[in-house]
C-alpha cells in the first residue's frame, strides 16, 4: 500500500514539472532542435514609431549573423540607418526569442504570443506595456519564413 502512494505521489509530482515547461521553453527547444543555420524571414515591427513605412524588412541569417536586412523597396538597412540598432535587436530568430522573453519577464502589463507550430519561433508578439496607456504598444510579426539550403 505505501509503496502505491508514493509510486502515485511520484507521477503527479512529475506531471506538475512537466506542466511548469512553459510555451516559451517548449517552442525555444522546438527551435533549438530544429538546427536550422540558413534562413530568411520578413520581419514587421509595429508601433507609434518613425520606421513605420519601412516594414517588414526581410532578414536572411546565416550561421547566426545577419546576410542582409533590406527594405520592401530592395533597398539595404546599413549601420548607418537611424532605426539600424532597433532592427538588429529582431534580425535573428535568437534574438527574437530574446526580445520576447525580455518582454515576458519585464514589467509589461500584457504580451501575447504565438507560435510557429513546426519551428517553434514566434510568429506573432504584441506587447502592451501599460495597459492605459496610449501608443505605447509594439508588435512583432515573423512571416514568410524559409530555410535555404
Amino acid at each position: 500500500m505505501k509503496k502505491t502512494i508514493l509510486l502515485m505521489l511520484a507521477f503527479i509530482l512529475a506531471a506538475c514539472s512537466a506542466r511548469a515547461t512553459t510555451d516559451y521553453d517548449k517552442n525555444l527547444a522546438k527551435w533549438n532542435d530544429a538546427n536550422i543555420s540558413h534562413y530568411r524571414y520578413s520581419l514587421f515591427i509595429g508601433c507609434f514609431c518613425a520606421f513605420r513605412d519601412q516594414m517588414p524588412l526581410t532578414i536572411e541569417v546565416k550561421d547566426g549573423e545577419v546576410v542582409s536586412m533590406t527594405r520592401p523597396d530592395g533597398t539595404t538597412v546599413n549601420s548607418t540607418d537611424p532605426s539600424y540598432d532597433i532592427f538588429e535587436s529582431y534580425a535573428t530568430i535568437d534574438r527574437v526569442f530574446l526580445k520576447l522573453e525580455a518582454d515576458q519577464t519585464g514589467d509589461a502589463d500584457e504580451v501575447t504570443v504565438t507560435f510557429d507550430s513546426t519551428y517553434g519561433y514566434p510568429v506573432n508578439v504584441a506587447v502592451d506595456n501599460i495597459k492605459e496607456a496610449i501608443d505605447d504598444e509594439i508588435s512583432y510579426q515573423v512571416s514568410n519564413f524559409e530555410v535555404l539550403e
